[in-house]
């Protein structure tokens, strides 16, 4: 299916619900507008195999951008809404996007591309809402296209860029599959894992651009189901909209699970959440206790799933299956899973090493980055995303951290996770991120950085307080030598915290930015 079926059988049945504003895009408009951009897109050259980019906010036309591009046969790149315009520019010129959408709200980053000709092969420049010098008006250029499909119609695909944590984002770019967009096959496996059908209302709080939360939109669009998409992500506001539309479904990250568990409680117990049965969560790991709460809150209705963009295999866990293996981000689904050490050699259970995946999705390569894809492979078909962590005896993964964030403190392998694991349970604490920093002695020493709760004094006695916390579960070479305070950590709403950019500050590098 994809929603030119849907609009056939059910053309008024709501594709996307704004959470904020209420408006509504129904199956019917969905249809006819991703025709006309599509026709647009070709009217101007644009073939199978052509790159397109899309720099919005959560917007109601969103998602017809991105069906334009799936029915086109084009690469479909959708760029982190938060960009600086230098930032904008790099990720346009390096997928070598020949159209770009964007949106007045972006209007003061996306204008500043025009000076200097920063993206000299974008032909193609259009803009919602109203238009800046050098765009033309998203709405003008559709209402001169037809609504009618493509004569050929083959099935496209995301390019979407890796966040940017260690160096400059790369495009993960897979092959075309050269079908028809009905065949579309993301949507297939999440019937019988998830519980999708078209009568399903699917909660998206998090912003569009993320590969994850832009999949699960287009399964469910796929599916016929009903997408209610919040603007921007707010606690209280995501229960009263699992109450308002009956949401059957959700996608999440876990410092909206923490945020969510430090809501009153008499805001907590206030909406009807018995619609929601399945609540999906990952893109960062969720410490114990929070989802213990969560599950106890819920009930079992959470599954969790560890993947990568990169599409090269997969783990799932239910909440059942976690209660018995508490912080296991669950077995194989895909491919095959290989714990590998130094050497490149497979390790037994329980031995810890870096997470490589087998056997599993189409062939990816990193976009114009020959040196990165080469770094991400071992023989056997083998390629990782970076993590490390080992599997049980009964085949469980469980994630230890990122490779590149380990801290080495005398010799000792000190991983951050564990750390802030631990500080986020405390109830004065909103965010933290933890790293090493330069000691003269160890090489490197732990440093936790703070953002606390609203209204929360932050003082010595405060650091001191959460230092007395950590050394209650965590041996003493893994408490933190110092706790530092910030308004707000580097974290983007999909959860992703820019912890290189905190990082940096201490090792004296001073121009950190998000690539």
């Amino acid at each position: 299916m994809y929603p030119g079926t849907h609009a056939e059988q059910r053309p008024d049945h709501p594709a996307i619900v704004m959470g904020r504003s209420g408006e509504v895009v129904t199956y019917a408009e969905l249809e006819e507008r991703s025709n006309r951009l599509a026709r647009h897109w070709r009217s101007i050259g644009l073939r199978e195999g052509d790159h397109v980019a899309v720099f919005a906010e959560n917007h109601p036309r969103y998602m017809e951008v991105v069906w334009a591009g799936l029915r086109s046969g084009l690469y479909v790149t959708a760029i982190n809404s938060f960009l600086t315009a230098p930032e904008l520019a790099y990720i346009l010129n390096d997928c070598e996007a020949r159209a770009f959408v964007t949106s007045r709200a972006r209007a003061e980053i996306a204008s500043r591309l025009q000076e200097d000709d920063a993206i000299p092969g974008v032909q193609d420049r259009l803009m919602m809402d109203g238009t800046v010098p050098g765009f033309q008006s998203y709405e003008d250029a559709l209402a001169a296209s037809s609504g009618e499909r493509l004569e050929k119609e083959t099935l496209g695909t995301t390019m979407l860029y890796s966040s940017g944590t260690t160096g400059r984002p790369k495009g993960i770019m897979r092959p075309l599959l050269s079908i028809h967009p009905s065949e579309f096959p993301n949507p297939k496996p999440y019937g019988p894992l998830y519980g999708y059908d078209r009568d399903m209302i699917y909660l998206s709080p998090a912003p569009i651009y993320h590969a994850a939360p832009l999949a699960f939109v287009n399964a469910t669009l796929a599916w016929g189901g009903s997408v209610v998409m919040m603007e921007k992500f707010d606690a209280a506001t995501a229960l009263a909209l699992i109450e308002r539309h009956s949401v059957t479904h959700s996608q999440w990250v876990p410092t909206m699970f923490s945020r969510l568990l430090k809501l009153p409680a008499e805001v907590r117990e206030r909406y009807d959440l018995s619609s929601h049965v399945c609540a999906i969560h990952a893109a960062a790991p969720c410490p114990v206790p929070v989802k213990r709460e969560m599950i106890e809150w819920w009930g079992p209705i959470l599954h969790e799933y560890y993947a990568g963009s990169e599409g090269n295999g997969s783990t799932g866990i239910t909440s059942e299956e976690w209660l018995e293996k508490p912080g296991s981000v669950g077995r194989i689904r895909a491919g095959a899973l290989h714990i590998v050490d130094e050497n490149g050699n497979d390790l037994p259970p329980g031995e810890e090493g870096a997470v490589y995946f087998s056997g599993a999705g189409l062939p990816f390569e990193y976009h114009n980055a020959p040196e990165k894809t080469a770094e991400s492979r071992l023989d056997g078909g083998r390629t990782t995303l970076g993590d490390v962590g080992y599997v049980d005896e009964d085949g469980y993964l469980f994630l230890t951290d990122r490779k590149a964030y380990m801290i080495i403190s005398g010799g000792v392998n000190i991983y951050p996770r564990e750390v802030e694991d631990r500080l986020i349970t405390h109830p004065k604490v909103a965010d933290v991120a933890v790293f090493g920093v330069p000691n003269e002695d160890f090489g490197e020493e732990v440093k936790a950085v703070v953002q606390t709760m609203p209204d929360v004094h932050q003082d010595e006695n405060l650091a001191d307080e959460l230092l007395a916390w950590c050394r209650e579960d965590l041996a003493a070479y893994k408490v933190p030598r110092s706790i530092d305070f910030v308004e707000e950590l580097p974290r983007l709403p999909t959860g992703k915290l820019y912890k290189r950019i905190l990082r940096d500050r201490y090792w004296g590098k001073n121009d950190s930015r998000i690539v």
